[in-house]
């Protein structure tokens, strides 16, 4: 079985009323990056950090996979397929795909400000945390989020899974945020690549097919070229 390997950003989840920084509206507009997604702001205003976590957590919450999630978990019936992914939703998990690498982090988890850094899983009857919930070790618990500044612990296995590649897809980013845009470097030669976005991207390589579409309509195009 051919192994397909997926890289999705921000654009996959849209459709699914998942907002982002580069929004201009929605929850991210009553915000400053610098505030809720650096350890500096961790460390200024740790009580907005979390409360603004517990607004995407909710706003998860209320979200549902789209076509695009569930038409990639349908691959599996005839790739083998791993997906890296820069979101920090659980949407790809919640459509029934088994391998998820999540280069970011994961919202529905938190983890101990002590040297340790366990990681729990939250739940969506107690997605909520705040100042004072701490890990048995009495460390306070942060966002499971790898925030601008912060090293992708998960960096080197995605390079791993890309050198394994078969076909390669893109869906839904701008191909702008390292160091995961650099995850096409590691295909090996002649492997096909694949990129469903809606956008105009400039300075990509001119051996990628584009799929100028959303997650959806494009994920439904790729079922047909690689199905026949």
């Amino acid at each position: 079985m051919k192994k397909l390997v997926v890289l999705t950003g921000a654009g996959m989840s849209a459709e699914s009323g998942i907002s982002t920084f580069r929004d201009s509206s929605g929850l991210w507009e009553k915000y400053q990056i610098d505030d809720v997604a650096t350890p500096a702001g961790w460390r200024r205003n740790p009580l907005m950090v979390l409360d603004f976590y517990n607004q995407r957590r909710k706003q998860l919450l209320d979200s549902k996979p789209n076509a695009g999630h569930m038409a990639l978990a349908q691959l599996e019936n005839n790739f083998d397929v791993k997906i890296i992914t820069q979101n920090v939703d659980n949407l790809h998990e919640q459509a029934g795909s088994s391998h998820v690498l999540h280069l970011h982090g994961e919202l529905m988890k938190v983890r101990s400000t002590g040297t340790g850094e366990e990681i729990f899983n939250l739940t969506p009857e107690k997605f909520e945390t705040h100042l004072g919930d701490k890990c048995p070790k009495g460390f306070q618990l942060r966002p499971h989020i790898v925030w601008f500044g912060e090293a992708v612990p998960e960096f080197e296995n995605a390079i791993k899974i890309c050198e394994q590649a078969d076909i390669f897809v893109v869906i839904g980013t701008s191909m702008q945020v390292y160091p995961a845009a650099s995850l096409i470097n590691y295909t090996k030669p002649n492997v096909p690549i694949y990129l469903i976005d809606p956008n105009d991207i400039q300075n990509l390589p001119s051996n990628i097919n584009i799929i100028k579409k959303g997650a959806s309509e494009g994920m439904s195009e790729l079922k047909k070229l690689l199905i026949r």
